[in-house]
Parts: C-alpha cells; sequence; structure tokens
C-alpha cells in the first residue's frame, strides 16, 4: 500500500495534469473517485442518513489523523476541518499544489449527496489553509441559506460555484 504521503502528492499530479486537459476531463477523474467512494458511504447514507454520514466521517477523522469537529442533528451534517492532513501534505512537497487541490472534496461528495437527494454546501475558505467547513442538508432551502455564510462556496460535476 502506497504511503499516505505519497498518495496526496500522486493525487497532485495527476489533478495538475488532468487541469492542463481540461475541466472536463478532471470533472471525470472526481466522477470516478465519486463512483468508487459511493462502496464505502452509499449504504450508509440509504439505510441512516445523515447518521450513516457521520459514522462515516468519524472513521475517516481517525483513519486520516484530522483535525476536526463533527456534528449531527435531524436537520444536517457539519464538519470543521481545522487541519487537513492531505492539503498540508501536499503543499509541504517540492512539487507545487495544484492550485484547486481542495475542489477534489466537494468533487467527490457533492455528486453522491446529489444522488441521495441531501444538499451539500461546501467552503473551503482558502485554497492555501488546510482547513474548510461542509455542511450537508436534508432540506434544500436550508442550504441554500448557509451557502450565503461561505468564504468560497465549492461546486462539483453538476453543480457549478464561484472559483
Amino acid at each position: 500500500m502506497i504511503p499516505s504521503d505519497h498518495f496526496t502528492r500522486f493525487y497532485n499530479e495527476v489533478f495538475k495534469f488532468l487541469e492542463s486537459k481540461g475541466q472536463e476531463d478532471l470533472d471525470l477523474y472526481w466522477l470516478e473517485i465519486s463512483k468508487n467512494q459511493e462502496k464505502h458511504i452509499l449504504d450508509l447514507i440509504k439505510t441512516k442518513g445523515l447518521q450513516g454520514m457521520y459514522e462515516y466521517w468519524s472513521v475517516i477523522e481517525e483513519e486520516e489523523n484530522c483535525e476536526l469537529d463533527l456534528m449531527v442533528d435531524d436537520e444536517h451534517l457539519e464538519l470543521h476541518m481545522h487541519g487537513c492532513p492531505s492539503l498540508a501534505k501536499v503543499m509541504d512537497n517540492d512539487a507545487a499544489p495544484m492550485t484547486r487541490y481542495c475542489d477534489h472534496c466537494a468533487g467527490w461528495i457533492g455528486p453522491i449527496m446529489d444522488k441521495t437527494g441531501y444538499h451539500l454546501v461546501y467552503d473551503v475558505i482558502s485554497r492555501t489553509e488546510p482547513r474548510c467547513v461542509m455542511r450537508i442538508f436534508k432540506d434544500a432551502e436550508k442550504a441554500k441559506e448557509a451557502e450565503k455564510s461561505v468564504q468560497l462556496l465549492m461546486g462539483w460535476p453538476g453543480k457549478k460555484a464561484a472559483t
């Protein structure tokens, strides 16, 4: 198995290469990542809803050694990433980070939320700081209201946002 610091560097280079080919190629790659991640999260969402998402990201918190706060209630899930190990590893690299490296998270999560009827609001905050806020809502109107308070709203294949 490839060590995580090598994996994130590999991802970074793949993203840069695909971006040089065009946004469509990058979107197609993120959709493939999304399809792969469905194997890990889709059943949890279908059977447990927001609580299933909480279970999924709780495991990610531990496995990836993330500094994050994770909250869930009957209406939404909220994740505050205080120290993203993926972006930190990419930034601690001799090769320049892809300027939009963080976009891959919404790039794979967004399509899954679209398929399951949930509404993603992904605030990267800054592309140069390893932190973000992800909110997932049951109600589309609550998601639209939450979008008003983001600093840097992410889109994904099928949903465009300001870049």
